[in-house]
């Protein structure tokens, strides 16, 4: 028979060990600014903005366009390590990292055809 505190024990964190992420470009913070942009901040540090304004209000902005709402783009949240919304939207927090780290903003929306 087991005791207790042996059963207390046996947790996959205490079995496995505690696993962090050490991807630099997962998302840590995030908060909401005004005009459809957000401030993040990365787990190597790395902060910069995310200007969501084109994109929403894009004709291209499908799902997005949810976010013209202000009360549902002010509930953005931080979900395994990337940026999302309640309900189920999310941006992708590698590619938010590179633009960020090139020009210290990620505008979705903008990019021109190639």
């Amino acid at each position: 028979m087991r005791d207790q505190s042996a059963s207390q024990k046996d947790t996959a964190t205490s079995v496995m060990g505690a696993h962090k992420s050490s991807a630099p470009w997962r998302v840590t913070s995030v908060v909401a600014l005004a005009h459809h942009r957000l401030q993040v901040r990365f787990a190597d540090g790395l902060e910069g903005e995310v200007d969501l304004s084109h994109l929403i209000h894009s004709p291209a902005a499908g799902v997005f366009a949810a976010l013209q709402d202000e009360a549902l783009f002010a509930a953005v949240l931080v979900d395994h390590g990337a940026v999302a919304w309640p309900q189920g939207l999310d941006l992708a927090p590698d590619a938010m990292h590179r633009a960020i780290r090139a020009t210290g903003c990620f505008r979705p929306g903008t990019e021109r055809a190639a």
